[in-house]
């Protein structure tokens, strides 16, 4: 009797210790896959990202100088930062300067707005529809690749030196990146994903709202950042040469007018301001929104 009671415990305890040795080996596994990430303070992590690009800043800055100081162009025609600066401050002391960078920015917000629509509905048809892809999927590319400036005469004749016109350019620019970004990330879908939203019902609008746009999130935000860069190209073309008392003064209005008053730190003053809004808006919206995006789908370690 005892020696049975003692088979028993002993069969007991060997049952606790190889379900023991399983949780350990679990543990073990957990741990070898998951990547642990100190936190760091935010002023550190701030400062570790601030760092490099204020580093490229005075770099350029030192060589600007330089090619100042030693007159690899004439001054009139290469002014020194300072000169620049300058330039900046007058227009802010005119209360101008927001006013220009208003307007630009404005402009370049409506038209990515209609640009995104457009270009979401027009990569849906294309990316869903062979025979619309076969079509016209040659030429969203060409027209990808085509200079935004090209259409400006044409929109000029179309519809004068009016808004249309910049919107016009703007739209032809950006729609065609955005349609072939959902193109793509439409292209890079798993079809187990498409057939798993059908068989629980998701077809029809449901099917794209709930399964097809969100599983084509990636490809479709670059697309997105690409129609943006697109877009603020072509209104900086289009408000160039679109120049009229009535349109207001943009960025690329007050680029042209420092080009005709042969004013070089008017015209770098300009150049900055557009480059400074371009980075802006790539810091500010998109990189945020791809972050997030990447980080959801385990692509990026939140630090």
């Amino acid at each position: 009797m005892a020696s049975t009671e003692t088979k028993d415990a002993s069969h007991a305890t060997g049952t606790d210790d190889t379900s023991g040795d399983i949780a350990g080996l679990e543990a073990g596994l957990d741990a070898l896959e998951s990547r642990v990430v100190d936190r760091q303070p935010w002023l550190r992590t701030a400062a570790s990202k601030a760092f490099p690009p204020l580093i490229a800043i005075a770099i350029v800055l030192a060589l600007w100088q330089l090619a100042y100081h030693f007159e690899l162009k004439p001054h009139y025609l290469l002014p020194s930062p300072v000169d620049v600066g300058h330039s900046l401050q007058q227009k802010w002391l005119e209360g101008t300067l927001l006013s220009f960078v208003w307007t630009s920015v404005s402009r370049g917000a409506l038209g990515f707005l209609a640009s995104v629509v457009l270009g979401t509905v027009l990569g849906l048809i294309v990316a869903r529809v062979k025979a619309v892809r076969a079509a016209i999927g040659p030429i969203l590319s060409g027209l990808q690749s085509l200079p935004s400036v090209a259409w400006v005469p044409a929109a000029i004749i179309w519809f004068g030196l009016t808004d249309a016109t910049i919107y016009t350019v703007v739209l032809l620019g950006a729609v065609p990146s955005i349609a072939n970004g959902l193109v793509a990330g439409v292209d890079q879908i798993s079809p187990l994903y498409l057939r798993a939203g059908r068989t629980i019902g998701a077809t029809g609008l449901a099917g794209v709202r709930h399964v097809l746009l969100p599983a084509a999130l990636p490809g479709y935000i670059a697309g997105l950042k690409q129609g943006w860069a697109f877009s603020w190209r072509s209104l900086m073309a289009a408000e160039l040469i679109v120049n009229a008392p009535d349109l207001g003064t943009g960025l690329g209005q007050l680029l042209e007018q420092g080009r005709e008053l042969q004013d070089m730190s008017w015209v770098l003053s300009a150049i900055l301001l557009i480059l400074i809004v371009g980075i802006g808006i790539e810091l500010l919206i998109f990189a945020p929104v791809e972050r997030r995006v990447l980080r959801s789908r385990g692509l990026l370690v939140k630090s």
